[in-house]
């Protein structure tokens, strides 16, 4: 497959995308070994390796093994006929073989941290310099999830480099540096006012959560007034589930049932819950820009679809 352009790897893995279902089936009970043998001997070499890529891509490395191998048969006294490790709950990736590298050295140049942790475009960070900026957003109440919202990042970024960073620790014998979420903060109401004053002015939680040392929801429950209830400022409307679907139906004009009530255009950044969820709020009276942070979109598009 290495002399083919991108179109053609391309094209080849999509008519292997039959024989990998096919293959599936085989396995997964309508067939025995002689039917795979039959699929694989009418193919060529180069579909061979397109079938194994596609193969790959129908697995999702984050479940557990157990799951994955779920379909295997069990013998007559209810044991896995299959080696015990692989009925634990490690996942997929778990098990996947890793290149022994070693760590970086442990110089930290903290300015590139602290850019980090304010949303910056940085370079690459060194694992120490990346392990200190996580453990520095964690100690301010952040989740790694968190750190994948504020730097733009697919789901599970941060989670998946921790993970394995930590392995890399575990094989040089070092202990892996301990990600502590901070225990619950108590404010001043002089400091829930101005908070809540922040957030009516635009201010994200994401934001507010980075400034004062705490969880997203620790913020929310503030500014929406469920903590803190006496306190005076701004308080942010709560998001009502029956409000909620109540307005996508009215949008939408169809049930949640509906094809026009799933659809999403190719080039929408929000999915149609997200979409009712934005009108919903903007209509509580949230920031635009607040949103557009949370749900990481311009806030042209939060304006484009709020109501």
């Amino acid at each position: 497959m290495s002399t083919m352009s991108p179109e053609q790897r391309g094209d080849l893995a999509e008519r292997m995308l039959p024989e990998a279902a096919n293959l599936a089936v085989l396995v997964h009970g309508d067939g025995g070994p002689e039917d795979v043998a039959a699929v694989l001997a009418g193919l060529t070499a180069a579909e061979k390796d397109a079938l194994i890529v596609v193969l790959a891509g129908l697995v999702d490395p984050e479940q557990p093994v157990g799951r994955a191998l779920g379909w295997l048969d069990f013998n007559e006294h209810g044991s896995l006929t299959v080696p015990a490790s692989w009925s634990e709950d490690r996942t997929v990736r778990d098990l996947a073989p890793e290149e022994n590298v070693g760590l970086d050295d442990d110089f930290v140049d903290q300015v590139a941290v602290a850019k980090f942790m304010k949303g910056f475009r940085v370079s690459e960070l060194t694992d120490a310099e990346f392990l200190e900026a996580v453990k520095q957003c964690v100690a301010k109440g952040l989740t790694l999830a968190d750190v994948d919202q504020l730097r733009r990042w697919p789901r599970k970024t941060t989670e998946n480099r921790v993970n394995r960073l930590r392995k890399q620790w575990q094989r040089s014998g070092r202990t892996f540096p301990e990600l502590k979420q901070p225990g619950l903060r108590t404010f001043t109401p002089v400091e829930v006012v101005a908070m809540r004053e922040r957030a009516a002015a635009g201010a994200t939680d994401l934001e507010l959560a980075m400034s004062y040392g705490v969880n997203r929801e620790t913020i929310r429950s503030i500014v929406t007034g469920k903590r803190y209830a006496s306190c005076g400022g701004p308080v942010r409307a709560a998001l009502s589930a029956k409000s909620l679907k109540a307005s996508r139906e009215h949008m939408c004009g169809h049930a949640d049932t509906s094809l026009a009530g799933g659809y999403q255009a190719p080039n929408a950044r929000l999915t149609p819950q997200e979409r009712s969820q934005v009108r919903e709020r903007t209509a509580g009276g949230e920031p635009v820009r607040e949103l557009a942070g949370e749900y990481g979109v311009s806030t042209e598009t939060i304006r484009r679809y709020a109501a």
